[in-house]
């Protein structure tokens, strides 16, 4: 992690000398009419036309400027044509999963790397260590895509995890924003001191109790790890949990907190849902490639923090996503092509700007650099404060990925205050043993 913790550092300074993101909003699908895995299309454009397939999750921002990249690509390559499926980060695991179930999984997919041990367990993803230049992308980053030594998924962009929060309500509040470097107790300290100033309806930020990315970096920030080790480990810290699920229980009660009914309404980026952009909030956990689409959404008014730390850091640092190839496609090598093109394009650069995050590729963030508009900027600040001092990422362990409905289920019980945080531990820990080896 030293080496791109340098590298984005250097990143920030060398954009303040120019004045310096699966977990989206639900957006509709476009479905072109359904084939097997990139079969070919006997149409007009004659026997050599193909069909890619590409599926991918993301903020409108996102879907247009990968609508129009794909265009791009079939106006440079007329012998290829896109079919689509794109949405929000919610039900894309499921749909994917069903498509992939039936042996008709897109050609080209993009992947989170929670996912990323389970797919390369049942051999789903294709071989790309060769016909792909990733000569200027990052070696730690890269590495994030390999299993057993080959890359089987490209990453499309820097990330990092911190936190958002609405400076300009702030500032209408008199509340000084969050320090650098700043704890736990002065989050939660924040947090009261902002309820008190405001109306009903408004809440400083959300109920962690059921935020298992949030809670990570809280257990983390308490040297004691990640809740489920790599290796497949249940390893939920019982007193850290219990310190954690308590202290919101007390804010619920005083109201700094939503109820559970009125958060789980909350959408990331739904205009209409989204209480940060409704002004029903003021901090949320947040990637940094979510960050330019905020920024769009809500003008002028977004800053950027790294999580608050305790005896260690709380953030850290990661790809945001991945592009993978289905190990069934018939179009491997077109696939891997595209691939080569999307990361290492100057066109596609100026295009996508940074809403797949930072671009992964040198060369595109020194071409973009002095273009980069506030939301930009923001990614990169969020990026930078995190490198600073952060966690080694955790991309999940295999066998593990259904483990999140076990969670959610037991956690929002929790919320509900069905059961204790006592009780809660003891569910999932049990709920852990049957996904340990």
């Amino acid at each position: 992690m030293r080496t791109y913790a340098n590298r984005s550092t250097a990143l920030a300074g060398l954009l303040l000398l120019a004045s310096l993101a699966s977990g989206c909003s639900s957006i509709g699908v476009k479905d072109d009419a359904k084939a097997n895995s990139g079969a070919a299309n006997a149409d007009a454009k004659g026997n050599n036309s193909i069909k890619l397939r590409v599926m991918w999750w993301g903020s409108q921002a996102r879907h247009d400027a990968t609508l129009k990249i794909l265009d791009l690509y079939t106006k440079k390559n007329p012998n290829i044509t896109f079919e689509t499926e794109y949405s929000g980060y919610d039900g894309y695991l499921d749909k994917l999963t069903t498509e992939a179930a039936a042996r008709n999984a897109p050609d080209i997919i993009q992947m989170d790397a929670p996912w990323l041990a389970d797919w390369n367990g049942r051999s789903q993803l294709a071989d790309l260590s060769s016909g792909i230049n990733t000569k200027d992308v990052d070696t730690n980053l890269l590495e994030t895509g390999k299993y057993k030594g080959k890359l089987t998924a490209v990453p499309l962009g820097n990330n990092a995890w911190g936190m958002i929060y609405d400076k300009s309500a702030l500032e209408k509040l008199g509340v000084s924003g969050p320090k650098d470097g700043w704890t736990w107790d002065d989050y939660f300290k924040i947090l009261e001191e902002l309820k008190a100033k405001m109306g009903k309806g408004q809440y400083p930020a959300k109920d962690g109790t059921n935020d298992g990315t949030m809670y990570s970096a809280y257990q983390l920030s308490k040297g004691k790890g990640w809740p489920i080790t790599q290796d497949g480990k249940f390893n939920y810290d019982r007193d850290t949990w219990l310190e954690w699920t308590k202290k919101f229980a007390d804010l619920r009660k005083k109201g700094v907190v939503p109820p559970p009914d009125v958060q789980l309404a909350d959408k990331d980026l739904d205009p209409t849902q989204d209480m940060l952009l409704n002004n029903q909030l003021i901090f949320k956990g947040l990637h940094a490639a979510q960050v330019s689409a905020y920024d769009s959404l809500k003008p002028n008014s977004i800053g950027v923090t790294a999580v608050p730390r305790g005896v260690q850091p709380g953030g850290w640092l990661k790809a945001t996503f991945y592009f993978s190839v289905n190990q069934d496609s018939k179009y491997k090598e077109e696939s891997k092509k595209f691939i080569d093109w999307f990361i290492n394009d100057p066109e596609v650069g100026e295009i996508a700007g940074t809403t797949r995050g930072v671009p992964i590729a040198n060369k595109i963030v020194s071409q973009l650099q002095p273009k980069f508009n506030v939301g930009d900027k923001l990614t990169v600040e969020m990026i930078n404060k995190t490198a600073v001092a952060s966690q080694t990422f955790n991309p999940g362990a295999p066998g593990w990925s259904d483990f999140g409905k076990d969670e959610k289920d037991i956690k929002e019980r929790l919320m509900f205050e069905k059961i204790t945080p006592e009780q809660s531990y003891d569910e999932l820990a049990k709920a852990g043993k049957k996904y340990e080896k």
